[in-house]
């Protein structure tokens, strides 16, 4: 078992608390996928299902993947319509061509080696975008969280893969990236990750709520996270936090979508 289907078993048992699909995502997923009548979908790293769930309902024909059981056995309890596998993405128990296209939300910075990856939801495509949404390096750097949990932080920034790091992944899978498209967080965000909490700080005073963001789970040092709720709770409390927020406002936006296809 690897250490990212141990975190993801441990953290899959109370994941859908906190982290419930955003339909705003679910939308701008399905409209970047483009998806065609008929079409099988694959949604690798599918975690609970939330995502997938939200796709078939929008008409997208969807099977997903993913490492935890845990994990797929909340997401067989949504939907049994689905098809639901226990994969990992460097092999994909799929013949060559059997999808339309992808998804992958907030997972490649998971993927031990990203162009093994890539190469391997290549082969499992027959055309069609891979649609990714996750957050860059530049954007984690500008979270306000860095003012009270800059370890954890800092490991987030590590385990993300740089931009060079993922075009070379692209390029060396023979895939080709064509969009890439910034996402803010609005002020009422319904999936609870990592920056979620951008406008409304409070949030992460909930032990539930860090127990659903992997970063807290299993990057953040138990002290750190102790002294820096405590200098959170104190800001929110004394107004501070408006002056912190201010000093990391950001044109880059949060996260991002990035939408890949075959050369």
């Amino acid at each position: 078992m690897t250490h990212t289907q141990v975190k993801y078993d441990k953290i899959g048992l109370g994941y859908d608390t906190t982290r419930r699909p955003d339909p705003r995502i679910a939308e701008r997923l399905c409209t970047l996928l483009s998806p065609i009548p008929g079409g099988q979908y694959l949604d690798i790293a599918c975690g609970t299902g939330n995502y997938t769930r939200c796709l078939h309902d929008l008409g997208v024909r969807m099977v997903g993947i993913d490492q935890s059981e845990t994990m797929l056995q909340a997401a067989r309890s949504k939907h049994q319509g689905i098809t639901w596998r226990r994969a990992d993405v460097s092999a994909l128990p799929f013949p060559n061509s059997s999808f339309d296209g992808a998804v992958c939300t907030q997972a490649i910075h998971h993927f031990p080696d990203l162009a093994a990856a890539f190469t391997e939801i290549r082969r499992v495509l027959r055309g069609g975008h891979l649609v990714i949404f996750g957050a860059s390096r530049n954007q984690i750097r500008s979270y306000w969280l860095n003012e009270y949990f800059p370890r954890a932080l800092r490991r987030a920034f590590d385990q993300q893969p740089s931009d060079d790091e993922i075009q070379a992944a692209v390029d060396k899978a023979r895939l080709r990236l064509v969009e890439k498209e910034p996402w803010c967080v609005p002020t009422d965000p319904i999936d609870l990750f990592l920056y979620s909490g951008k406008h409304n700080p409070s949030i992460y005073l909930d032990e539930h709520v860090r127990e659903g963001i992997s970063t807290f789970a299993s990057l953040a040092d138990p002290d750190e996270v102790s002294r820096g709720l405590a200098r959170l709770h104190a800001d929110i409390d004394t107004g501070d936090i408006s002056r912190v927020m201010a000093r990391y406002v950001s044109k880059l936006g949060d996260y991002r979508f990035l939408v890949v296809e075959r050369v």
